[in-house]
């Protein structure tokens, strides 16, 4: 079963989309806690971020500097 992040970067669920690239999605967050809440996720469907390889999560921080 996918998850809620596959489903809102596959289309199925709407979302105000920020940025994407080939490896990563950035999105508003629906409940922000402040102006500009961004949510950032890998296209790779992980269970766990700790499961996120190393080269994919500093592609990721680089991403969230634009």
């Amino acid at each position: 079963m996918a998850s809620i992040f596959t489903r809102i970067i596959n289309g199925e669920i709407p979302c105000y989309k920020i940025a994407e690239d080939q490896n990563c999605f950035a999105f508003l967050d629906i409940n922000p806690l402040a102006k500009g809440h961004t949510l950032v996720v890998p296209k790779t469907e992980v269970d766990y971020i700790f499961d996120i390889n190393d080269e994919l999560l500093a592609e990721m921080h680089l991403f969230s500097k634009k």
